[in-house]
């Protein structure tokens, strides 16, 4: 396991991460922080938990869209998806719990 130490809107944190999977977490983490500061610039929603929800559903619509017909996705089972999804909420959850201890 690696650490990672990113921002996400402004604030820090340290992020577990497997060997060999820093560059993949580094994309994620700049693609949320770019969701997440289009969405707090446009001035409609405020609070920090506002944001990440509305970054999380915003994510999630472009994801089922690549599950179209036609998508990378399609040839993959709901049943399939909801595993990999399951893992990263693993991951990430392991990840804030050790942010979470820092503080």
């Amino acid at each position: 396991m690696t650490q990672l130490d990113v921002n996400i809107m402004g604030l820090p944190y340290k992020l577990a991460c497997k060997e060999g999977e820093e560059q993949t977490l580094r994309e994620a983490v700049a693609y949320l922080d770019g969701k997440m500061s289009s969405i707090r610039d446009s001035g409609r929603i405020k609070g920090t938990d506002r944001i990440a929800v509305m970054a999380a559903l915003s994510i999630a619509a472009e994801f089922l869209s690549t599950k179209a017909t036609g998508g990378p996705l399609a040839d993959m089972t709901q049943s399939e998806v909801k595993h990999k999804i399951s893992a990263m909420h693993t991951r990430l959850d392991a990840a804030l719990a050790q942010q979470e201890n820092l503080f």
